[in-house]
């Protein structure tokens, strides 16, 4: 009897429902692919030169620090030095008063920030607003909340001149956005600066989705992870500060971006208490709280920038103007081999079009792959330059209009930027030999 209820294999399901058709993953896929063959990886999101020495330094000084409570568990919802020093920083930023405890919340990076979103705020059958390209993770995280993902696309408008694309150049259409809202519609998520565009929403632009918003009675879903990596003279407007706005808005930030730690895995909400105390209960119920010690260095670290908030000296004035040479310099060397870049306001994303280099990649019949997928495999097996593409951050149903597409990364240092530029050379040279 024993040997044979050993042997007895489980027939029932035993994968959750919610989990059914969200199990492939672009990330996992391209990594590895960036792993085997890649010279240089321009694909994933993550700068390779070192956070600010101010920010690892307030970090030795937690762990060597006579504080040895640091190594033990915090208040739950967020370190109060941090949630003191943000609540500070964004009364300045969206000019109301906050209250640390109830309008702030520390997450495990922006990632769980949304998890926590979606689970508190979306129920079975609500309708969710999705602007495409959208980070890949909103799909799947609606959709395990029970919720229905409804896309709108940002449509590309180009320039008469001849000259590059910006990402400014895409833009809403405003009377297939508002078709999109509904009594079903709980929420839009925003994204600005988004990835993968680098597109920066101007003042009218917000406004269209805020009267929307208030309109419907719509909640938003703002991530603004890139907020302090906006270039050319642009600003980064946050849809909270709108009239009618903040009681409906959730404001997702990140320090992996804002210092260049994205490892560090520390995010956090603000909003208002009505919103944030549902995202607490789902907070408390999966991960409870984040690392004390990388709360404490990056408490440390916005004390720091809040002292020098506005001045040249601060990180978040030199990190944007270091990373628009570096955009500027990958923009180069894309135009000069004949890939048009489309110029990012915002992120350390760029994306560009590869529809010139059709003729390089070996067609495939019968595969319903799209073009930017086999080219960005192909390039990372035939040329050492890993990349991402576009149609990964699209709907099924939407991802074959945007197959001419990849995303680099440019927030690099110099000599990955240049070896990048190499490979580009010497392809364009075989090309035109």
């Amino acid at each position: 009897f024993l040997s044979h209820s050993l042997q007895a294999k489980m027939s029932r399901p035993v994968q959750a429902r919610r989990l059914e058709g969200i199990d492939k993953n672009i990330w996992v896929e391209f990594v590895k692919l960036a792993a085997t063959y890649s010279k240089v990886n321009l694909g994933q999101g993550f700068p390779d030169f070192p956070a600010p020495d101010f920010l690892t330094e307030a970090l030795t000084r937690a762990l060597g620090g006579g504080n040895h409570m640091l190594h033990q568990y915090t208040r739950a919802f967020g370190h109060p030095p941090l949630v003191k020093v943000l609540a500070q920083f964004f009364e300045k930023l969206l000019g109301r008063d906050l209250d640390p405890m109830t309008n702030v919340m520390v997450t495990v990076g922006a990632y769980q920030a949304l998890f926590c979103c979606f689970q508190a705020l979306v129920d079975e059958g609500d309708e969710v607003i999705i602007i495409e390209p959208f980070f890949d993770c909103y799909e799947p995280m609606v959709k395990m909340a029970g919720g229905t993902p409804v896309f709108v696309p940002l449509r590309p408008n180009p320039p008469k001149d001849g000259k590059l694309m910006s990402s400014a150049d895409w833009q809403l259409d405003p009377a297939e956005l508002a078709s999109k809202f509904s009594e079903r519609t709980k929420a839009i998520v925003l994204n600005s600066p988004n990835n993968p565009l680098g597109k920066v929403f101007s003042r009218g632009e917000l406004g269209l989705i805020a009267e929307l918003c208030v309109k419907h009675d719509v909640l938003c879903i703002s991530d603004e992870v890139y907020e302090w990596l906006v270039y050319d003279g642009k600003q980064h407007i946050r849809i909270a500060s709108l009239q009618g706005m903040w009681d409906r808005t959730v404001i997702i930030g990140s320090a992996g971006k804002t210092f260049s730690a994205t490892g560090w895995k520390v995010g956090w909400v603000v909003g208002p208490d009505r919103l944030l105390q549902h995202l607490r209960t789902v907070h408390q119920n999966s991960v409870y709280h984040c690392a004390t010690i990388a709360q404490e260095a990056v408490a440390q670290g916005f004390q720091r920038e809040l002292m020098l908030y506005g001045k040249p000296e601060s990180y978040f004035v030199q990190l944007p103007k270091e990373l628009q040479k570096k955009r500027d310099w990958l923009v180069q060397s894309l135009d000069g081999v004949g890939m048009k870049p489309i110029i990012p306001e915002g992120t350390y994303f760029l994306v560009a079009d590869i529809s010139p280099f059709k003729s390089d990649v070996p067609d495939v019949p019968n595969s319903d792959e799209p073009y930017d997928s086999r080219f960005a495999k192909w390039m990372v097996k035939n040329k050492g330059l890993a990349a991402i593409p576009l149609s990964a951050f699209y709907s099924e149903a939407h991802k074959n209009n945007y197959t001419n597409f990849i995303r680099f990364c440019f927030a690099k240092e110099e000599a990955t930027l240049k070896a990048a530029s190499d490979i580009l050379q010497k392809w364009k040279q075989e090309k035109t030999s």
